[in-house]
Formats: structure tokens, C-alpha cells, sequence
């Protein structure tokens, strides 16, 4: 049983993409469904697709590589643990690797990176930096 979903999910496509992998299957939640979405919006996943029916659910995540084959995710840092949660305002949200990465927040209008939580006017919860 994993106690993390957010930090296991973002592991596993960390290490898919480091690995060369074009394409992993992972469980479905609407928690990781969101931010793989927020993901592909961003240009750090190629695809994201449901597959399935009822508790057999699945992602499908298309990972994004660079011409020169270099995967999009270097790395990825989680910042809210379940032990301890870090919340945002919408005024110390910062860029992330000047400008090459983004992080990610549950806000009251969903899953947001900080820049279209900062242009929504709203802070969050921080869930992970990715790069």
C-alpha cells in the first residue's frame, strides 16, 4: 500500500523517462489524472489517456523526449510531504530553475502549475517541483 500517491507517481515517471521508456501504465485516481494532465498542458508528458472500465482503471502516460533523446523530466523534488504539509501563498510562488521547470499546486481551482496559479490569483498546497 503505498501512503504517497503523488510522490510514487512522480518517481515512477522520473524513472521511466530516465530509463528511455516511451510509455508507462500506472493506477488510476483523479489526483494523478489531473496533475498528468497538468503535466501534458505544460510540455514536461507527451500523452495521457484513461484506459479501462469501473476499479480496473488505468493511466497511460506518453513520455516526452528531446530531438537529441534526452528525456523532458530531469528530475522532480517533492515538496508537501504527508508528514508535513508546505501551502503557498500566491505572493512566494517563484520560478523554478530560472524559468526551465515549474511547480505544481492543488489550489481550490484544481491542480495548477505556479504560473497559472499566480495569473488565477489563488495559493495552494505545493505539491512537487519538476525540471
Amino acid at each position: 500500500m503505498v501512503n504517497d500517491p503523488v510522490g510514487d507517481f512522480i518517481i515512477q515517471l522520473k524513472n521511466a523517462s530516465m530509463a528511455g521508456n516511451a510509455h508507462i501504465v500506472l493506477p488510476y485516481s483523479k489526483l494523478k489524472f489531473a496533475v498528468a494532465t497538468t503535466l501534458e498542458k505544460n510540455g514536461f508528458i507527451k500523452s495521457v489517456t484513461k484506459r479501462g472500465k469501473k476499479t480496473r482503471k488505468m493511466i497511460e502516460v506518453e513520455l516526452l523526449y528531446i530531438d537529441d533523446g534526452t528525456a523532458r523530466i530531469q528530475s522532480v523534488s517533492r515538496v508537501s510531504k504527508p508528514g508535513k504539509r508546505v501551502y503557498q501563498g500566491v505572493k512566494s510562488i517563484f520560478r523554478i530553475r530560472n524559468g526551465k521547470g515549474t511547480i505544481v499546486l492543488s489550489t481550490p481551482k484544481g491542480i495548477l502549475t505556479g504560473e497559472e496559479a499566480q495569473k488565477e490569483h489563488v495559493g495552494g498546497e505545493a505539491l512537487f517541483q519538476i525540471w
